[in-house]
């Protein structure tokens, strides 16, 4: 089994390299449980998969120059936009699947911390339809 270290990962927000700004990546994907038990299950409980959804979790220094992060992030408040994240920024692979999809810019915190601290914003988008996973 391959072991890796996240050192250079892809994220593209709305086809924008965001990479440089981000300092951590979650895509998680979930599907419902649904009860299905019976009288039949004794005394079991028994359950099937329902609709799926997921999220894209992620860190970010905030940058607010021109073109920068906080440019390109504010405009897309409200939208549902496409997304695209790898393992390494190296080429779409076996052992570097890109996942893409939609997801909706739901909340964006423009300015947050304390004297002293990094600028950073934490925000978690979910998704909007499928998401998909590519080797080519």
């Amino acid at each position: 089994m391959a072991k890796r270290v996240l050192k250079d990962c892809y994220v593209s927000i709305d086809s924008n390299l965001i990479h440089g700004y981000c300092s951590k990546l979650a895509l998680k994907i979930e599907v419902d449980e649904q009860e299905v038990t019976t009288f039949g299950s004794l005394g079991w409980k028994e359950v099937l998969g329902g609709i799926q959804s997921g999220g894209l979790d992620l860190d970010l220094k905030q940058d607010a120059a021109a073109a920068a992060l906080d440019a390109i992030m504010f405009p897309l408040i409200g939208t549902v936009v496409p997304f695209e994240v790898r393992i390494s920024q190296a080429s779409v692979g076996t052992s570097n699947p890109k996942f893409t999809g939609n997801v909706l810019i739901k909340e964006w915190t423009p300015i947050s911390g304390g004297v002293g601290d990094v600028a950073e914003v934490s925000v978690s988008f979910p998704t909007s339809g499928a998401v998909t996973r590519a080797t080519s």
